[in-house]
């Protein structure tokens, strides 16, 4: 089990956050980056996985410049009312508080960034913007294709559902062709296919990008 944190920005912002060890030596360092749903059960269950997997995983919680402590689970109200805070978001302040998570888990070793919808852009945002990261996995970013003229500065990988109503495949294949140096994967999923608390949950593109996301993750931080 994780613990709970705050962690400070270089902007001397203090926000919270939840870390998960693991046993023995680290492989590395994970940035977790949430969903609109805070650093919720599930973001909490990804570090846990990644801390079983070898990682010291952390995950900031990147609502806390303007909703202290955020957290919802799935039902229509409470993504209504997550959705609310979309317009709060600035993605420079969320790389500021990606980076103070990176310096939190920097003494493991190589460290790489792992996110999910809007961490997902946010994961991609972080290989193109933030030095030193060893990799980058991105779970369906849906504003990934506004940034996909930058050049990331560290191995890539994206995950996409060929369903996803808030992704066209045409946003897609644009990312693929302005991004030819990241590893793109398609899944017949839905949007938050890898959430088992979401009803879009798909177990076998979960289980496939997982396995694919610890693969990418042992290969290029090193």
């Amino acid at each position: 089990m994780g613990k709970h944190l705050s962690l400070i920005t270089s902007d001397h912002h203090t926000l919270g956050a939840y870390r998960a060890d693991p046993q023995g030596k680290p492989k590395g360092g994970i940035v977790v980056a949430q969903e609109i749903f805070g650093v919720n059960s599930h973001i909490r269950n990804v570090c846990d996985r990644l801390a079983a997997a070898g990682y010291v995983a952390v995950a900031p919680a990147l609502f806390d410049r303007f909703v202290r402590d955020f957290e919802s689970g799935y039902s229509p109200d409470e993504v209504a009312h997550a959705r609310k805070y979309l317009g709060n978001i600035d993605w420079g302040k969320m790389l500021l508080d990606i980076e103070a998570g990176v310096k939190d888990v920097q003494a493991a070793g190589p460290v790489g960034v792992v996110g999910f919808c809007m961490g997902g852009s946010v994961a991609f945002l972080a290989a193109t913007r933030l030095p030193g990261l060893s990799a980058a996995v991105a779970f369906y970013g849906g504003q990934i294709v506004k940034y996909a003229d930058e050049k990331p500065k560290c191995p890539v990988q994206m995950h996409f559902g060929d369903q996803d109503a808030s992704i066209p495949t045409s946003d897609v294949e644009i990312i693929k062709k302005k991004r030819p140096d990241t590893e793109i994967h398609v899944y017949s999923a839905g949007h938050g296919f890898n959430c088992d608390e979401r009803g879009s949950f798909h177990d076998a593109s979960a289980k496939l990008a997982w396995q694919r996301t610890l693969d990418f993750l042992g290969k290029t931080m090193k």
